[in-house]
């Protein structure tokens, strides 16, 4: 990727990287608190133990019910290697078969959060990308992909190439008619760029109506950028978001 996924942004620490799951867990905590839940849609995943594994939650278990004990590792056919699941449910989402696509073609690739938040599917619907226009949208600078086509529901191999194909050497990619998709070198920066996706596309909406977004001096973002994206500064808020995650439903919310 141009200027981000080797130059200037650090390796993320492996902390979580043996058992994601307690990390997975408040980062679907943290995405339903930032409203990012549609039904069925969406999936959270990461890298399991062996290579071509991989933590999925069950079909149909929202993220707010999410537990440690929830995650089901699988393999790149889908197969349930491990994990009870929650509430009878056993089986994966069937388009978490894109995911596995990413993870082929992007070897620093830890993390994905796919969601349909509706700030971010309202800019999906316009099929409008994405504008730097905030200091705050700024860890987004030129490591945002858009899709313009819509390939349909990502359930079978020719959706997965086409989004990781789009997606590049990226780390985020809005896709037109669909969502927001986030890849991280771990769980947290994965969460990070997810919500501020979201939260970028409604001050887009919101500024559209005194005059548009406008992207802010790319040379300022590109240093913004550099600073916000540190492991320092990811996990710190990443942890941060945790523990209110944690507070709000009695939870422990250190996912260490």
């Amino acid at each position: 990727m141009t200027g981000v996924a080797t130059a200037s942004l650090r390796q993320a620490t492996p902390a979580t990287a043996s058992d994601p799951r307690a990390a997975l867990t408040r980062c679907a905590w943290i995405l339903a608190d930032e409203g990012h839940e549609s039904g069925l849609a969406g999936q959270l995943t990461a890298r399991g133990p062996r290579d071509g594994t991989f933590w999925t939650l069950p079909l149909g278990l929202a993220f707010d019910e999410a537990d440690d004990a929830s995650w089901l590792l699988i393999d790149d056919a889908l197969n349930v290697l491990e994990g009870v699941g929650s509430y009878g449910i056993r089986e994966p989402n069937p388009a978490t078969r894109f995911h596995l696509w990413v993870y082929r073609a992007r070897a620093d690739v830890q993390a994905i959060v796919h969601t349909h938040p509706p700030a971010a599917s309202a800019l999906a619907a316009a099929a409008q990308p994405l504008v730097v226009a905030h200091m705050d949208a700024t860890p987004l600078f030129d490591d945002i992909a858009f899709l313009p086509d819509w390939p349909g529901l990502p359930t079978a191999d020719r959706e997965g190439e086409l989004i990781a194909a789009a997606l590049g050497t990226k780390h985020a990619l809005l896709l037109a008619h669909h969502g927001l998709l986030a890849a991280g070198r771990g769980v947290a920066e994965a969460t990070f760029l997810a919500v501020f996706i979201e939260r970028m596309a409604r001050l887009q909406i919101d500024a559209a109506k005194v005059g548009g977004a406008r992207a802010v001096d790319g040379g300022e973002a590109r240093r913004a950028r550099d600073f916000l994206r540190t492991d320092r500064i990811m996990n710190a808020t990443f942890d941060a978001w945790a523990r209110r995650a944690g507070r709000r439903r009695g939870r422990d919310g250190v996912a260490s």
